[in-house]
């Protein structure tokens, strides 16, 4: 049995079943069974008692014979689904019910078992209805959870991973993470940050891959006023923002060549030279990076230089895929559920316990950020307090998207417009701005908003002089 096997096993054996059947001798046998199992059990012999004790025992589960005197199975599911609607229910049914069964799952009822039923089978559902179930487990008495408050897991292997992370955060050293899009990267570097020593200093993060080249030297290093065309005064580089802290250089393996030589120089001399700048500028600063890329099949390429792949990768820590810690998967959801509702001032009050099992067992190829995409569709959409299954089907059938009011919609497109539009003109403005039906002016003005610089568009034959300065006046 595995340590998250133990883990399991303790959250259920807690947890509280009702046990529902009019056959005193099935109702003992049942009762004995999981109670040697580990549960709690509480029995009743039909469905009126069940409903009575419901109030008073607030079970986690309940397991309920579909043939009872006077008020049926499936009529004391609909009670139940009414009143307490994220309460699982398990049904042991005869041959001739079956098909009243399968309608009760479709309506809700988390599975239901033929009589005679397999012991172990039995157990198994029990469990999967109670992982799907359970609320997050509470951290230790006098330990301050603070520092990974962001970070919503009971599993095992993220526990494991926690564990590391915390002493990692404890010394200076560089931590390489590795792990797919999407597994959450900079939420644990984030977390690193607040349980070091440098928690009272910045968390800066940068996404090596999503800024053009000719932009990322100076995001990174800072400029000077008059290094370029645009450069209307001295600008702080990353390095220096993150002065005394952290700076998370996320998706490094996008990081271009030439640049990745100028990080390894402020790596080894701790000092950073803005663009246009004279002189160094000594920084303190943690190297946290991230990337989901094999790089070790880059340097084999040439792609990524081998020494600063070993000036980065002092400590490397693996963050698992969602699909590996499917346990955290209904937290996740219900987390971010209550999280959004706010947002598109909603009451929910959770998911249909089917609707958990569809998203406890879909693929999740785009992790943690995907469940987050598909939460928020869902949620934008949801007309009733309890998310349905055919909500989260509809959901996870159509390519998850960001979803995004209007403006920032606009905002978007407006951007990738002018990229655009530079790309095509080799970074000359006036060419541009006649394409965009716009004076020079008004599109100065739309570039400054989006942050965008003319020269950094120019075609690799359009800077042969090698001055950023001269090169941009050209256009």
């Amino acid at each position: 049995m595995t340590a998250a096997d133990d883990n399991t096993e303790a959250t259920h054996q807690r947890a509280r079943l009702l046990v529902v059947d009019d056959d005193p001798d099935m109702l003992r046998l049942l009762s004995l069974r999981l109670t040697g199992a580990g549960y709690q059990v509480t029995p009743a012999t039909s469905a009126e008692a069940a409903l009575t004790q419901l109030e008073i025992e607030h079970p986690q589960l309940v397991l309920s014979d579909v043939r009872l005197p006077g008020r049926d199975g499936l009529q004391l599911f609909d009670e139940i689904r009414k009143n307490h609607p994220t309460l699982p229910v398990i049904l042991l049914t005869a041959h001739g019910t079956i098909p009243d069964a399968v309608e009760a799952t479709s309506r809700g009822v988390f599975t239901y078992l033929t009589k005679p039923y397999d012991a172990r089978e039995l157990l198994e559902k029990i469990a999967q209805a109670l992982a799907l179930s359970a609320p997050s487990a509470s951290p230790a008495k006098g330990t301050d959870e603070r520092w990974r408050s962001e970070i919503v897991s009971r599993s095992n292997r993220m526990a494991e991973l926690l564990a590391e992370a915390r002493m990692v955060a404890k010394s200076d050293a560089s931590v390489l993470l590795r792990g797919d899009s999407g597994a959450g990267k900079e939420l644990l570097a984030r977390a690193i940050h607040k349980a070091s020593a440098r928690a009272a200093k910045p968390f800066v993060a940068v996404n090596c891959g999503a800024i053009p080249e000719a932009l990322l030297e100076s995001e990174l290093f800072g400029h000077m006023k008059g290094a370029f065309t645009d450069a209307h005064a001295n600008h702080k580089g990353l390095f220096q923002q993150a002065d005394g802290g952290t700076l998370l250089l996320d998706e490094i393996g996008d990081m271009p060549p030439a640049l990745q030589v100028k990080l390894l120089r402020v790596l080894q001399e701790r000092a950073v030279r803005p663009l246009g700048g004279s002189q160094s500028i000594e920084v303190d600063v943690r190297i946290i990076s991230a990337t989901h890329r094999d790089l070790d099949a880059a340097m084999a390429a040439g792609q990524f230089r081998e020494d600063l792949y070993y000036r980065l990768n002092v400590v490397t820590l693996n963050l698992p895929s969602l699909a590996d810690r499917r346990e955290d998967i209904p937290l996740l959801a219900n987390h971010f559920l209550q999280r959004l509702a706010g947002k598109y001032g909603k009451r929910l009050s959770g998911f249909a316990p089917e609707a958990l099992k569809a998203l406890a067992t879909a693929p999740w190829p785009g992790n943690v950020r995907q469940l987050f995409n598909v939460v928020e569709q869902v949620c934008a959409l949801s007309t009733s307090p309890l998310v349905p299954l055919a909500l989260v089907q509809r959901a996870l059938r159509v390519p998850t998207v960001e979803v995004q009011t209007y403006a920032q919609a606009k905002q978007r497109f407006e951007r990738d417009y002018l990229v655009g539009l530079l790309k095509l003109t080799d970074g000359n403005v006036a060419d541009a701005a006649r394409l965009a039906d716009r004076n020079r002016t008004e599109f100065y003005r739309l570039l400054q908003k989006h942050e965008l610089t003319p020269g950094s568009f120019k075609a690799d034959g359009a800077q042969g002089s090698g001055d950023p300065v001269a090169d941009e006046r050209q256009g």
